[in-house]
């Protein structure tokens, strides 16, 4: 309360607006949501003790304060496939874009390396354990939508991951604000061992007094951010009283750690504050809700609706049995969640940062192009089409995966009898899309995939009995006979269109070669009808015949669904 009372008195004659600004603290969501790997050498029961001695050993390997995979794997005692992946998970979840990691091609990864100090934290995030989904406030009509039992070939679980998140233990995905409030917490137990990792010690006054540098401080931005949108000031440093203004040519003036502590608590509890107030306000009814949210749910009856704030996804939850298509100007440069859809087709084709589909069942989802990382978790006959950089597939169950992606897909967690396959799609900006974000043609790992631990031991949901020593079930490949291409509908019509003529990913011999064999099989057989001689009658039964057929698949298939929403669009 004493810092509303401090903003409130009489500005300076030259008053700094980013400190008349007050803006709240917010934690990054992209460590906690997208940076989380199950690899048990990385999992530290008492972070601060296990940690402050190996950053210790990668400093002293370091060059210029940045280490490659060789001194990760030594340091960590991991394999090199494994330090590999924590360099690329880190280069994804990263808050300067300007980083050497982030903007490094695939082989200088190990070369350039990661910032020790970014490597340390991202290190002790790994103790982070997602909120429990919530009660869901209407469960009886969860039940009515979604199975109450799934039976997988023979294998049958106790729970399936639709059962897990919603029938049985009557559970709803937890809303930004519970998650923000969730993050927040986890910081302000840990802010005391953050900083301690990032601070000096002081010679000659024990290792109680430590003090903290203008550069590592800026490295706490790596989890916390202010303002609503993350971009609201400068750097993270210049929202503080320690280092705002600062002269980058004149060395600043070292803060001691105590006192960066206690600012950051501050902040911290006024932005928990401020979130249980909104948290309260929604719960009291909507007239008093606060326009402050992190993100926008778009259901069947409010499909344009996307906000202004950037801070956090945009929120596709909840459509059940319909088609809904979102394009560049609806979510260009934005983070997406779909979350508990249901028998349904989502077409989002637009250049994407972050993409999570989460708890949904009996649907196709395409993603446009995701330059930094997509997440698939607790879904069941899910079909996601996505170019992307990166993918995690966590706890999903006969689900197939077509992919144009640049690292080796990763699977951790419960999974059974999931495919991959090839990227299998186009729309006209897909290329354009694609090169905005960062995204490789050339380069397709599809069939790389990476499988960690059977048990995500950062999700709540997913413990498997017997299962904590196993590694994830792996994916298999689909076969290139049953590999078919997916057509998007054209709903550009009245837009300028884009360049792309055809799938950007070269496909794999095998599956090409099935390809040109189909097409030629339908060539043939359109010539062999327009060279079959028949009566004007008999044209006009086969033609009836054929498009009778065709609507009966329509219809067995629920694709005519698809069909009726494009013509309402």
């Amino acid at each position: 309360m004493t810092e509303e009372v401090i903003d409130q008195s009489p500005p300076p004659p030259d008053p700094d607006p980013i400190q008349n600004s007050n803006p709240l603290i917010h934690p990054r969501r992209v460590p906690f949501e997208h940076g989380l790997l199950p690899i048990p050498n990385l999992l530290f029961a008492d972070p601060i003790q296990t940690l402050a001695p190996i950053k210790q050993k990668l400093a002293s390997s370091a060059t210029n304060n940045r280490v490659g995979s060789p001194a990760v794997s030594e340091a960590l005692s991991i394999s090199s496939d494994h330090a590999r992946l924590v360099l690329e998970t880190l280069a994804s979840v990263l808050h300067s874009e300007t980083d050497p990691l982030v903007v490094a091609k695939p082989e200088e990864v190990d070369s350039i390396g990661a910032d020790v100090r970014d490597l340390v934290l991202f290190m002790y995030v790994q103790s982070y354990k997602k909120l429990m989904p919530r009660t869901h406030k209407d469960s009886a009509a969860v039940a009515d939508v979604w199975p109450s039992a799934s039976a997988f070939d023979g294998y049958l679980s106790a729970l399936s991951p639709i059962q897990l998140v919603r029938s049985n233990s009557r559970r709803f995905m937890p809303s930004p604000a519970d998650e923000e409030a969730h993050q927040l917490s986890y910081l302000q137990k840990h802010i005391a061992n953050i900083i301690s990792l990032l601070a000096d010690p002081v010679e000659g006054q024990g290792d109680e007094s430590s003090v903290l540098s203008l550069e590592s401080f800026e490295h706490i931005g790596f989890l916390l951010h202010f303002g609503d949108k993350g971009s609201d000031v400068p750097s993270f440093s210049q929202a503080t009283p320690f280092f705002k203004n600062s002269n980058p040519d004149i060395p600043a003036v070292l803060v001691p750690a105590s006192e960066v502590h206690d600012w950051l608590l501050k902040k911290i509890a006024s932005a928990m504050e401020s979130i249980s107030d909104r948290i309260s306000g929604k719960e009291n009814g909507p007239s008093n809700a606060s326009g402050q949210e992190a993100a926008t749910v778009v259901t069947c009856e409010a499909l344009n609706k996307v906000p202004s704030n950037d801070r956090g996804p945009c929120i596709i939850e909840g459509v059940s049995k319909t088609s809904l298509f979102k394009q560049a100007s609806d979510l260009k440069g934005r983070s997406v969640k779909v979350a508990n859809c249901h028998d349904s087709v989502i077409y989002l084709l637009a250049p994407l940062r972050y993409a999570t589909v989460y708890g949904c069942s009996d649907s196709t989802i395409v993603l446009g192009a995701a330059g930094k990382a997509v997440r698939v978790e607790h879904c069941e006959r899910v079909h996601v089409i996505a170019a992307t950089k990166r993918i995690c597939i966590a706890n999903c169950r006969e689900c197939v995966f077509y992919l144009g992606v640049n690292h080796r897909p990763l699977i951790v967690g419960d999974n059974h009898k999931l495919q991959v396959a090839p990227y299998n799609t186009f729309y006209s900006h897909l290329e354009e899309h694609m090169t905005e974000v960062g995204i490789v043609p050339t380069i397709n790992r599809w069939n790389e995939s990476l499988a960690l631990g059977a048990v995500d031991p950062h999700d709540s949901l997913s413990h498997p009995t017997g299962a904590s020593d196993k590694q994830s079930e792996s994916a298999s490949c689909v076969d290139p006979n049953q590999f078919t291409n997916f057509l998007i509908p054209n709903w550009f019509v009245g837009e300028a269109l884009g360049s792309t003529k055809d799938n950007p990913f070269p496909l794999p011999d095998a599956y090409m070669a099935v390809q040109q064999t189909s097409l030629k099989n339908l060539e043939e057989t359109r010539q062999s009808l327009r060279e079959t001689p028949l009566e004007d009658n008999r044209k006009r039964e086969l033609t009836t015949a054929f498009h009778m057929h065709f609507k009966d698949w329509l219809y067995a298939t629920g694709n005519i669904r698809q069909l009726y929403c494009l013509q309402g669009d």
